[in-house]
Protein backbone atom coordinates (compact mmCIF):
# COMPACT_ATOMS: atom_id res chain seq x y z
CA UNK A 1 0.00 0.00 0.00
CA UNK A 2 1.37 3.58 -0.63
CA UNK A 3 1.61 5.34 2.26
CA UNK A 4 3.71 8.86 1.27
CA UNK A 5 2.04 12.04 2.33
CA UNK A 6 0.31 10.17 5.78
CA UNK A 7 -1.57 12.54 7.75
CA UNK A 8 -3.20 10.51 10.43
CA UNK A 9 -5.71 12.45 13.59
CA UNK A 10 -5.33 16.05 12.14
CA UNK A 11 -7.79 18.58 13.14
CA UNK A 12 -9.51 21.39 10.78
CA UNK A 13 -10.48 24.46 12.79
CA UNK A 14 -14.15 25.51 12.55
CA UNK A 15 -14.20 28.68 15.40
CA UNK A 16 -16.40 26.50 17.48
CA UNK A 17 -14.83 23.56 17.48
CA UNK A 18 -12.37 21.11 15.61
CA UNK A 19 -13.08 18.78 12.39
CA UNK A 20 -10.54 15.35 12.90
CA UNK A 21 -9.46 13.79 9.58
CA UNK A 22 -6.66 11.45 8.67
CA UNK A 23 -4.98 12.24 4.79
CA UNK A 24 -3.29 9.36 3.27
CA UNK A 25 -1.80 9.03 0.06
CA UNK A 26 -1.26 11.11 -3.46
CA UNK A 27 -3.16 12.07 -6.16
CA UNK A 28 -6.85 13.15 -6.55
CA UNK A 29 -8.54 13.62 -3.45
CA UNK A 30 -11.34 11.34 -2.34
CA UNK A 31 -12.85 12.79 1.02
CA UNK A 32 -15.07 9.86 2.83
CA UNK A 33 -17.75 11.16 5.16
CA UNK A 34 -19.28 8.39 7.50
CA UNK A 35 -23.18 8.83 8.94
CA UNK A 36 -24.61 9.62 12.13
CA UNK A 37 -23.20 7.64 15.31
CA UNK A 38 -20.48 6.49 12.98
CA UNK A 39 -16.60 6.81 12.47
CA UNK A 40 -14.34 7.56 10.04
CA UNK A 41 -12.88 4.37 10.29
CA UNK A 42 -15.73 3.25 9.10
CA UNK A 43 -14.13 3.50 5.50
CA UNK A 44 -11.11 1.47 6.65
CA UNK A 45 -11.57 -1.67 3.55
CA UNK A 46 -12.07 1.66 1.03
CA UNK A 47 -9.14 3.73 1.98
CA UNK A 48 -6.04 1.15 0.87
CA UNK A 49 -7.93 0.44 -2.36
CA UNK A 50 -7.85 3.80 -2.95
CA UNK A 51 -5.12 4.79 -1.84
CA UNK A 52 -3.22 1.82 -4.34
CA UNK A 53 -5.37 2.64 -7.03
CA UNK A 54 -3.48 6.55 -7.01
CA UNK A 55 -6.17 8.55 -4.82
CA UNK A 56 -4.97 11.07 -1.71
CA UNK A 57 -7.98 9.85 0.60
CA UNK A 58 -8.94 12.24 3.52
CA UNK A 59 -11.97 10.59 6.60
CA UNK A 60 -13.41 12.71 8.36
CA UNK A 61 -15.54 12.16 11.71
CA UNK A 62 -18.75 14.24 11.97
CA UNK A 63 -19.29 17.09 14.25
CA UNK A 64 -19.47 15.41 17.97
CA UNK A 65 -17.96 11.94 16.52
CA UNK A 66 -15.01 10.33 17.12
CA UNK A 67 -12.37 12.45 17.25
CA UNK A 68 -13.97 15.78 16.47
CA UNK A 69 -14.93 17.81 18.87
CA UNK A 70 -18.63 18.07 20.49
CA UNK A 71 -19.00 22.35 21.02
CA UNK A 72 -20.49 23.23 17.83
CA UNK A 73 -24.16 25.04 17.96
CA UNK A 74 -25.54 23.04 14.57
CA UNK A 75 -24.75 18.94 14.08
CA UNK A 76 -27.34 18.92 10.63
CA UNK A 77 -26.46 18.33 7.53
CA UNK A 78 -26.41 21.90 6.41
CA UNK A 79 -23.63 22.32 9.18
CA UNK A 80 -21.58 18.82 7.94
CA UNK A 81 -21.93 20.15 4.16
CA UNK A 82 -19.60 23.09 5.54
CA UNK A 83 -17.11 21.18 6.97
CA UNK A 84 -17.14 18.51 3.98
CA UNK A 85 -16.52 22.03 1.75
CA UNK A 86 -13.80 23.82 4.22
CA UNK A 87 -12.12 20.28 4.45
CA UNK A 88 -11.67 20.13 0.22
CA UNK A 89 -10.66 23.62 -0.01
CA UNK A 90 -7.97 23.11 2.72
CA UNK A 91 -6.88 19.86 1.15
CA UNK A 92 -6.78 20.95 -2.53
CA UNK A 93 -9.73 19.97 -4.27
CA UNK A 94 -11.75 19.23 -6.35
CA UNK A 95 -12.41 15.84 -4.58
CA UNK A 96 -14.81 12.69 -5.13
CA UNK A 97 -16.89 12.85 -1.92
CA UNK A 98 -18.03 9.45 -0.33
CA UNK A 99 -20.85 10.09 2.35
CA UNK A 100 -22.55 7.14 4.15
CA UNK A 101 -25.92 7.81 5.24
CA UNK A 102 -26.13 11.47 6.84
CA UNK A 103 -22.89 11.85 5.25
CA UNK A 104 -24.40 11.13 1.74
CA UNK A 105 -27.04 13.66 2.55
CA UNK A 106 -24.08 16.01 3.54
CA UNK A 107 -21.83 15.67 -0.24
CA UNK A 108 -24.90 15.94 -1.84
CA UNK A 109 -26.11 19.18 -0.31
CA UNK A 110 -21.88 20.62 -0.58
CA UNK A 111 -22.25 19.17 -4.41
CA UNK A 112 -25.02 21.56 -4.83
CA UNK A 113 -23.38 24.94 -2.80
CA UNK A 114 -19.88 24.10 -4.38
CA UNK A 115 -19.90 22.19 -7.60
CA UNK A 116 -16.65 23.06 -8.65
CA UNK A 117 -15.47 21.71 -5.58
CA UNK A 118 -16.84 18.25 -6.43
CA UNK A 119 -16.03 15.41 -9.15
CA UNK A 120 -18.40 13.03 -8.29
CA UNK A 121 -20.47 11.01 -5.75
CA UNK A 122 -20.53 7.89 -3.87
CA UNK A 123 -24.03 7.92 -1.75
CA UNK A 124 -24.57 4.34 0.73
CA UNK A 125 -27.05 4.19 1.97
CA UNK A 126 -28.27 7.81 1.71
CA UNK A 127 -30.96 10.19 3.46
CA UNK A 128 -30.96 13.09 1.08
CA UNK A 129 -34.75 13.45 2.01
CA UNK A 130 -36.72 12.68 5.43
CA UNK A 131 -37.75 9.35 4.14
CA UNK A 132 -41.53 8.55 4.75
CA UNK A 133 -42.52 7.16 8.41
CA UNK A 134 -44.97 7.85 10.56
CA UNK A 135 -44.84 10.06 13.23
CA UNK A 136 -45.50 7.92 16.28
CA UNK A 137 -42.49 6.10 14.72
CA UNK A 138 -40.27 9.05 14.48
CA UNK A 139 -41.32 10.48 18.02
CA UNK A 140 -40.27 7.06 19.60
CA UNK A 141 -36.77 6.99 17.48
CA UNK A 142 -36.10 10.81 19.15
CA UNK A 143 -37.11 9.76 22.52
CA UNK A 144 -34.97 6.86 22.34
CA UNK A 145 -32.00 8.66 20.90
CA UNK A 146 -32.26 11.78 23.75
CA UNK A 147 -31.28 11.95 27.31
CA UNK A 148 -28.47 9.37 28.80
CA UNK A 149 -29.52 6.26 27.62
CA UNK A 150 -28.90 6.95 23.96
CA UNK A 151 -25.40 5.55 23.68
CA UNK A 152 -26.88 2.30 25.10
CA UNK A 153 -29.85 2.34 23.11
CA UNK A 154 -27.64 3.21 19.95
CA UNK A 155 -25.03 0.33 21.07
CA UNK A 156 -28.09 -1.75 20.89
CA UNK A 157 -29.86 -0.80 17.50
CA UNK A 158 -26.76 -0.83 15.85
CA UNK A 159 -26.19 -4.67 15.04
CA UNK A 160 -29.78 -4.34 13.55
CA UNK A 161 -27.71 -2.27 10.53
CA UNK A 162 -25.48 -4.77 10.16
CA UNK A 163 -27.89 -8.02 8.91
CA UNK A 164 -25.69 -9.42 6.82
CA UNK A 165 -22.13 -9.69 8.72
CA UNK A 166 -20.97 -9.45 12.16
CA UNK A 167 -17.62 -10.53 13.14
CA UNK A 168 -14.24 -9.14 14.51
CA UNK A 169 -14.33 -6.43 11.90
CA UNK A 170 -18.14 -5.60 13.60
CA UNK A 171 -16.77 -5.66 17.06
CA UNK A 172 -14.09 -3.52 16.89
CA UNK A 173 -15.52 -0.33 15.91
CA UNK A 174 -18.71 -0.98 18.24
CA UNK A 175 -16.30 -0.42 20.93
CA UNK A 176 -14.69 2.65 19.14
CA UNK A 177 -18.36 4.37 18.51
CA UNK A 178 -19.30 3.34 22.37
CA UNK A 179 -15.85 5.23 23.56
CA UNK A 180 -16.82 8.53 21.60
CA UNK A 181 -20.29 8.64 23.05
CA UNK A 182 -18.60 9.11 26.57
CA UNK A 183 -16.01 11.83 25.37
CA UNK A 184 -16.74 15.09 26.64
CA UNK A 185 -20.29 16.85 24.81
CA UNK A 186 -20.87 13.84 22.28
CA UNK A 187 -23.43 12.53 23.44
CA UNK A 188 -25.54 15.29 23.46
CA UNK A 189 -23.97 16.50 20.29
CA UNK A 190 -25.35 12.68 18.82
CA UNK A 191 -29.22 13.44 20.82
CA UNK A 192 -28.98 16.65 18.34
CA UNK A 193 -27.28 15.06 15.34
CA UNK A 194 -30.44 12.47 15.24
CA UNK A 195 -32.96 15.72 14.91
CA UNK A 196 -31.76 16.41 11.57
CA UNK A 197 -33.77 16.92 8.79
CA UNK A 198 -33.06 16.15 5.32
CA UNK A 199 -35.42 18.72 3.88
CA UNK A 200 -32.79 21.27 2.81
CA UNK A 201 -30.83 18.52 0.34
CA UNK A 202 -33.98 17.05 -1.10
CA UNK A 203 -34.78 20.98 -2.12
CA UNK A 204 -31.08 21.02 -4.23
CA UNK A 205 -31.08 17.50 -5.81
CA UNK A 206 -31.82 19.33 -9.16
CA UNK A 207 -28.69 21.28 -8.66
CA UNK A 208 -26.37 18.33 -8.32
CA UNK A 209 -24.65 17.62 -11.52
CA UNK A 210 -21.60 15.61 -10.23
CA UNK A 211 -21.34 11.73 -11.55
CA UNK A 212 -23.12 9.99 -9.08
CA UNK A 213 -23.18 6.44 -7.91
CA UNK A 214 -25.58 5.34 -5.27
CA UNK A 215 -24.73 1.90 -3.03
CA UNK A 216 -27.50 0.33 -1.28
CA UNK A 217 -27.64 -2.76 1.20
CA UNK A 218 -31.07 -4.49 -0.38
CA UNK A 219 -31.77 -5.26 3.85
CA UNK A 220 -30.74 -1.67 4.77
CA UNK A 221 -33.85 -1.38 7.88
CA UNK A 222 -33.72 2.07 7.48
CA UNK A 223 -36.02 2.39 4.32
CA UNK A 224 -39.08 0.73 3.54
CA UNK A 225 -37.85 -0.39 0.05
CA UNK A 226 -34.11 -0.26 -0.18
CA UNK A 227 -34.45 -0.91 -3.64
CA UNK A 228 -37.06 1.80 -4.76
CA UNK A 229 -35.13 4.22 -2.37
CA UNK A 230 -31.58 3.46 -4.37
CA UNK A 231 -33.22 4.06 -7.97
CA UNK A 232 -35.43 7.15 -6.65
CA UNK A 233 -32.13 9.03 -5.41
CA UNK A 234 -29.98 7.33 -8.90
CA UNK A 235 -32.83 9.08 -10.78
CA UNK A 236 -32.98 12.37 -9.54
CA UNK A 237 -29.25 12.85 -9.74
CA UNK A 238 -28.75 11.35 -12.51
CA UNK A 239 -26.38 8.30 -11.67
CA UNK A 240 -26.75 4.86 -11.42
CA UNK A 241 -27.45 2.47 -8.03
CA UNK A 242 -26.04 -0.43 -7.00
CA UNK A 243 -27.97 -2.97 -5.14
CA UNK A 244 -25.96 -5.19 -2.44
CA UNK A 245 -27.27 -8.35 -1.40
CA UNK A 246 -27.86 -9.55 1.91
CA UNK A 247 -26.07 -5.97 3.28
CA UNK A 248 -27.44 -3.33 5.69
CA UNK A 249 -27.09 0.42 6.32
CA UNK A 250 -23.15 -0.19 6.35
CA UNK A 251 -22.34 -2.23 2.62
CA UNK A 252 -19.31 -0.75 2.49
CA UNK A 253 -18.15 -2.35 5.66
CA UNK A 254 -20.11 -5.36 5.70
CA UNK A 255 -18.92 -6.57 2.09
CA UNK A 256 -16.23 -4.46 0.88
CA UNK A 257 -15.36 -7.09 -1.46
CA UNK A 258 -18.38 -6.23 -3.35
CA UNK A 259 -18.75 -2.42 -2.84
CA UNK A 260 -14.35 -1.49 -2.74
CA UNK A 261 -14.17 -2.25 -6.72
CA UNK A 262 -17.22 -0.52 -7.91
CA UNK A 263 -16.08 2.58 -6.06
CA UNK A 264 -12.55 2.40 -7.21
CA UNK A 265 -13.80 1.89 -10.53
CA UNK A 266 -16.53 4.72 -10.20
CA UNK A 267 -13.54 7.48 -8.65
CA UNK A 268 -11.21 6.30 -12.04
CA UNK A 269 -14.45 6.92 -14.35
CA UNK A 270 -14.90 10.46 -12.50
CA UNK A 271 -11.88 11.31 -12.16
CA UNK A 272 -10.96 10.68 -15.96
CA UNK A 273 -14.25 12.10 -17.34
CA UNK A 274 -13.74 15.24 -15.40
CA UNK A 275 -10.16 15.51 -17.23
CA UNK A 276 -11.45 14.85 -20.67
CA UNK A 277 -14.34 17.74 -19.63
CA UNK A 278 -11.50 20.11 -18.71
CA UNK A 279 -9.87 19.26 -21.84
CA UNK A 280 -12.60 19.82 -24.49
Amino acid sequence: MTTSHVNVNSFLDRGAGRIAYDVTGTGPLVLAVPGMGDLRSSFRHQVPALVDAGFRVATMDLRGHGDSDGSFAEYDDEAAASDVLALVRQLGGPAILIGNSMGAGAVTLAAAQDPAAVGGLVLIGPFVRNVPTSPAKLMLFRIAMSGPWAARVWSAYLPTLFPGRRDDDFAAPRRAINASMRRPGHRKAFTATTRTSHAPVEAVLDRVHAPTLVIMGAHDPDFPDPAAEAALVADRLGGRSMLIQDAGHYPHAEFPERTTPAIVEFARSAITDGADDADA
